[in-house]
């Protein structure tokens, strides 16, 4: 049996055990072209948001995360810039396995304004993936997802540009 003996070699490996690294081979269940799946959270807010219902006819922007996950950390701000500079998308984070308390201190240490929904569990985020966060879906105003980012991220460019796209040729399939 190996033993650790010393202490910063012991908290990295408890910090790399515990994040989002572990999640070594990301698996989702929802890909570019297929229909965004039912559930239903509650945003930070107070409001409800219900899929499919809530979101007919908008460009949505779905995000999982932690944010004790390092890669969730660094997808944050691409995410925040890209909801600054969009007025064409709805936003959700979704947390998996964390509370508000937690995420509304996160927020507040690094001036976050996103709309979160903060879960405790892995149930909504079972219904979208098995492993792997950070996770971001964009689906366009028909419900189609046309984009899938799992832990290797997406910038607030790209992720920007998407959106603008989609909103823009959105109309061609809602007349």
């Amino acid at each position: 049996m190996v033993y650790l003996r010393h202490p910063i070699a012991c908290a990295a490996l408890a910090l790399l055990l515990g994040s989002c690294v572990s999640d070594r081979e990301p698996e989702s269940f929802v890909a570019a072209g297929d229909r965004l799946p039912s559930f239903t959270v509650t945003m930070n807010d107070g409001s409800v948001v219900e899929s499919p219902s809530s979101l007919e006819g908008k460009v949505s922007v779905i995000a999982f995360f932690s944010t004790t996950c390092p890669d969730c950390r660094a997808e944050l701000p691409e995410l925040q810039a890209a909801y600054e500079q969009s007025d064409e998308a709805v936003f959700m984070l979704i947390a998996r396995e964390e509370d508000a308390a937690s995420i509304e201190a996160y927020w507040h240490a690094n001036g976050l304004t996103l709309p979160y929904s903060a879960q405790t569990d892995r149930a909504i985020y079972n219904v979208f993936a098995a492993s792997g966060i950070p996770r971001v879906y964009v689906a366009d105003r028909s419900l189609t997802v046309a984009a899938q980012y799992g832990p290797e991220g997406v910038t607030a460019g790209e992720l920007s540009a998407l959106i603008s796209t989609l909103g823009d040729s959105s109309h061609l399939n809602n007349p």
